[in-house]
């Protein structure tokens, strides 16, 4: 046998050798899976060897790994010198990003339904969205916006029709970007797809109670938790607020007898009588006494 024909077999037998394998050597430990241990590289943060792991890999999983990789080391990366003329606080790409979102756009081209690589594309655009949208004016088409990444959450989130990770992601974005509307539609698909959690329900009464301007639709949620959990006592006292609230808004408009009604929901659930809710629950039926003693 020539010498080549030696040195390909002796390849073959010791596969565990470093010069008879793609993509270089593996992690320590490795499984011999370059998509296994390029995973197992980036959650140790040692991206430029996941990146030398899967090499000029072009699968979709590849791909989004990649993206990921390059994600990570953007993170430490330094922010680029914004361009002449740029407001004041534009934040640029960085060059890490870049190429990050080239191979995470190619993992979605080649699998639409790669739900993990459209919610890394939301996730990576999101603070860049974020202060372009908090600039008092910003010429159009530049950066990118807030409605680009609630369309690549909304791809993530379709694409993933049983899981909450991105749901979860762009509740908190939408609710900090200010879009309601959008944070809204967001709690409503996490109730969906966690019909019997009352934390969530919780939740979303607190969102529609408090930046959701909506006291009765909060009154819903919290009505719908204390199903599951009954003896949820801060779940019940803010049920007693929103009763409250809205009989002392009937009392300034002299709807006496709704006003009254309200009281009685409010006093049926106000099982402590030294709470901040009983003390307020007398003094508006001492008041509703009053006006009726006139």
């Amino acid at each position: 046998m020539s010498p080549a024909r030696l040195a390909a077999a002796a390849c073959v037998l010791l596969l565990a050798g470093p010069g008879c394998r793609r993509g270089g050597p593996a992690p320590e430990g490795g499984s011999g899976d370059p998509q296994a241990e390029a995973r197992t590289l980036i959650e140790g943060r040692r991206f430029d060897e996941a990146i030398a792991r899967l090499g000029d890999a072009a699968d979709a999983e590849s791909l989004y790994l990649l993206g990921r990789a390059w994600a990570g080391k953007a993170e430490t990366a330094p922010v680029p010198t914004p361009a002449p003329g740029s407001p004041a606080n534009a934040a640029p790409l960085k060059a890490e990003e870049e190429r990050a979102l080239a191979y995470l756009e190619r993992a979605v081209a080649a699998q639409p339904d790669h739900a993990q690589a459209h919610l890394a594309i939301a996730q990576l655009l999101a603070p860049h969205a974020l202060a372009a949208g908090s600039r008092v004016a910003s010429p159009p088409g530049e950066g990118v916006s807030v409605d680009r990444v609630l369309h690549d959450f909304g791809d993530a989130i379709q694409a993933d029709p049983a899981g909450t990770a991105a749901v979860e992601a762009m509740i908190a974005f939408a609710t900090r970007a200010g879009r309601r509307p959008d944070a809204d539609a967001g709690y409503q698909e996490l109730v969906r797809r966690r019909r019997e959690d009352p934390d969530v329900l919780v939740r979303y009464g607190d969102f529609l109670a408090g930046p959701g301007g909506d006291g009765e639709a909060a009154l819903a949620q919290y009505s719908q938790a204390l199903i599951w959990r009954p003896d949820d006592t801060a779940t019940r006292l803010k049920v007693v607020d929103i009763h409250l609230a809205a009989a002392s808004s009937l009392l300034a408009q002299r709807q006496y007898a709704m006003a009254e009604a309200r009281l009685g929901q409010a006093r049926r659930l106000t099982v402590d009588p030294s709470s901040r809710q009983a003390a307020r629950l007398r003094e508006l039926e001492d008041r509703l006494r009053d006006i009726r003693g006139r």
